[in-house]
């Protein structure tokens, strides 16, 4: 007489399940960050910044008393800069990536145009074809 054993055990890791959960989650996020508003919160935190650098030199040389409203006004005007320059901030963003797209695709023919033109040099039925298409582009068939 045979008898079967059939007991449940786990085929995969707790660990591993974790780590392949964060690295989906890691990879989600990179992709979320890509356009035009991930670069206009870039260009935002770096006119933060550079309000934040004007207004530690100005802090700097006042005396320490104080502080604390030098550093409450120094916040205030942080976020008034932020709030003044979000909508430019993203337009100059979206303008930005509008003109790298424009000049990646021209790149991108000009060497398409110079390898198809490398062909035709080497084969007489592609240079057969381009003549073709510039007499048929010439006279306008």
């Amino acid at each position: 007489m045979a008898s079967f054993v059939d007991i449940k055990y786990s085929t995969q890791h707790p660990g591993v399940v974790r780590a392949e959960s964060a690295l989906d989650t890691v990879r989600q996020l990179g992709h979320g960050l890509a356009g035009s508003r991930s670069l206009a919160t870039l260009l935002l935190s770096a006119m933060a910044a550079a309000v934040m650098v004007v207004a530690y030199q100005v802090m700097d040389n006042v005396a320490e008393g104080h502080l604390m409203v030098i550093w409450i006004s120094m916040w205030a005007a942080a976020f008034a800069v932020l709030a003044l320059l979000a909508g430019a901030a993203s337009n100059l963003a979206m303008r930005l990536k509008a003109g790298l797209d424009a000049w990646s695709r021209s790149l991108a023919q000009s060497r398409a145009d110079q390898r198809l033109w490398a062909m035709a040099q080497s084969d007489p039925r592609v240079m057969g074809d381009l003549q073709a298409a510039m007499t048929r582009a010439d006279t306008g068939a």
